[in-house]
């Protein structure tokens, strides 16, 4: 069943941006049935739903290359998925479609932007003036600064998606989003997409001023808002993909603190629990743990997906994981010598589902929630809560800005810190340095759909050096590590973007000969489709109904 956040649906923004059409008689008139915001609880109250409950999790994890086709004859799919899978145009429409993302992402701006200007109407600001000093004078500083930051990660997480990656070189032409900053005032507004860097400076400014006032001291749970720690993992990841190396640096080391190590997620603790989906996954977005830096809710059954074979056409494989992420041969030493042997090297590693039609390495982080509205007639809602921000990201995000700087020792300690946090200690009692990252990825092959490997090709718009080159060899380290940290969570699409990974669709087939250590399926058709770098396809396509509302189409 399809769930919408319906309580500021009647705005005017997001009915142009969600392309709806001024066909029904109730759009035929300003709608503005806001309650009046004239007191900081009100405010405070309403920033609860700056938060989208559309997410990315889903159709993110799906276009990038954590997944293969098992096979055109499965039946385990539907038209939605073969759309994500196929980096088309996506037409579908359920609770974890672009659509509903596109949606919520402008619903939470929107909101955000109530909020501000209630801020500025109690602080006697002039119509359309942030005005820091009188909000100051006001005490309403906090709430700004959550509502700033609501506004910049849904705009950032927006344009990372529907836009193609920023890059120095051309995001000054490339076509952007909507920036949207004010609460229209009229019944259609017409809004230009603006360019990629346009939207980047916007987004840079909001979280300027956010920075220097945020504060955890109203929120009764700080960690499903932008408190502290949270703002400055989302201000690391910014400046990252902004190529603005050392304020990424910065903002990491001010979320880690001085003892990274301690505030890192309990991967030791993990194995002692019962090796069970909904016990694992509970225990994986606890906000008591102080690798959760922030937690998000939404509707999306992607619990279910990465939690079990939900869909047995296109899954994260042991094919794919035996030569690729987790159990392929790594720079702590393991061999291919099967599943069982080296799933020991980890403290937790994904569960394996294997049948005559599936084969799934499950991810038991994000978990399947599911709350009816119907219970005698089993009728309801999938939703889940996520991390979407995590000390262990920001750790790995710390050591790429590291080696984009030149600062190696630092990025390696940083990377062996995570290393001995996930691998128990008597497999590799070994500590990583640049030399010994950098002669292991030299002996290490690039990646060929024949002969896939843990090491692809980079194309960054960004200088890296040459290939094998020291650090090129950091690089690799670090977007390895983190693809086997954010598998499951949707952002390795993300670093695909950045760095130009080339995907190779390739079809798997059942493989009569694997024994029970072995991938249970094997190659069958080595390149069936293949995602360039420069393939427009990498700016996920805006909703058609946006469209239709005036909003210009990525090009194709």
């Amino acid at each position: 069943m399809f769930k919408m956040n319906n309580l500021f649906k009647t705005i005017a923004a997001v009915i142009i941006l969600s392309g709806l059409t001024a066909c029904d008689k109730f759009l035929d008139k300003m709608p503005d049935n806001r309650a009046e915001l004239n007191s900081q609880e009100k405010i405070r109250a309403l920033l609860t739903s700056a938060y989208s409950t559309g997410t990315y999790l889903f159709f993110s994890e799906y276009m990038s290359d954590n997944v293969d086709n098992l096979g055109d004859d499965n039946p385990g799919t539907n038209r939605f998925v073969d759309q994500c899978y196929t980096w088309a145009d996506v037409t579908e429409t359920d609770n974890d479609s672009p659509k509903y993302f596109w949606e919520g992402g402008y619903e939470a701006i929107n909101t955000a932007n109530q909020a501000l200007e209630a801020i500025e109407k109690m602080a006697g600001c002039e119509d359309g003036d942030l005005n820091v000093k009188a909000i100051e004078q006001a005490g309403l500083t906090a709430e700004m600064a959550e509502a700033l930051l609501c506004r910049a990660y849904h705009h950032f997480m927006l344009v990372n998606f529907f836009s193609l990656n920023y890059n120095v070189n051309t995001s000054d032409k490339d076509l952007g989003i909507p920036y949207i900053d004010r609460v229209p005032q009229e019944l259609n507004p017409q809004y230009d997409r603006g360019t990629v860097a346009e939207v980047y400076d916007k987004i840079d400014k909001d979280l300027e001023i956010a920075l220097r006032y945020v504060d955890d001291s109203y929120y009764k749970v700080p960690k499903y808002h932008f408190n502290v720690r949270a703002a400055y993992a989302f201000a690391c990841r910014f400046y990252l993909f902004y190529e603005k190396w050392d304020l990424a640096a910065e903002y990491a080391t001010k979320c880690l603190g001085s003892q990274p190590a301690q505030v890192l997620r309990n991967w030791k603790y993990r194995n002692s629990l019962e090796k069970d989906r909904e016990v694992k996954s509970n225990d994986y977005i606890k906000s008591s743990y102080s690798a959760n830096l922030m937690l998000m809710t939404a509707y999306t059954a992607f619990g279910y997906y990465m939690g079990y074979p939900g869909i047995t056409k296109y899954s994260h494989n042991a094919f794919l994981n035996f030569s690729e992420i987790h159990y392929a041969k790594n720079i702590w030493g393991n061999e291919q010598t099967g599943w069982r042997n080296v799933y020991s090297w980890y403290w937790e590693g994904p569960e394996w589902y294997s049948g005559s039609t599936f084969d799934q390495m499950a991810f038991w982080k994000i978990p399947y929630l599911f709350e009816y509205t119907d219970p005698v007639a089993r009728i309801g809602y999938a939703h889940a809560v996520y991390p979407a921000f995590t000390t262990d990201e920001t750790l790995l995000n710390r050591a790429e800005a590291y080696v984009m700087l030149g600062r190696y020792d630092e990025a390696a300690a940083d990377l062996d810190t995570w290393t001995h946090n996930l691998i128990k200690p008597a497999n590799f009692s070994g500590t990583l340095t640049p030399e010994f990252i950098h002669e292991f990825y030299q002996g290490v092959e690039y990646w060929t759909p024949e002969v896939p490997t843990i090491k692809k090709h980079l194309h960054p718009a960004f200088a890296i050096g040459g290939e094998g080159e020291l650090r090129e060899s950091m690089l690799q380290c670090v977007l390895q590590f983190k693809r086997i940290e954010n598998s499951a969570q949707g952002l390795r699409w993300l670093d695909v973007k950045r760095y130009g990974i080339e995907i190779t669709r390739r079809t798997l087939q059942p493989d009569p000969d694997a024994g029970d250590d072995d991938a249970g399926f094997k190659l069958l058709n080595g390149s069936v489709d293949v995602l360039t770098v420069d393939d427009p396809r990498r700016a996920m396509q805006i909703p058609p109904d946006t469209q239709a509302a005036g909003i210009a189409p990525n090009p194709r």
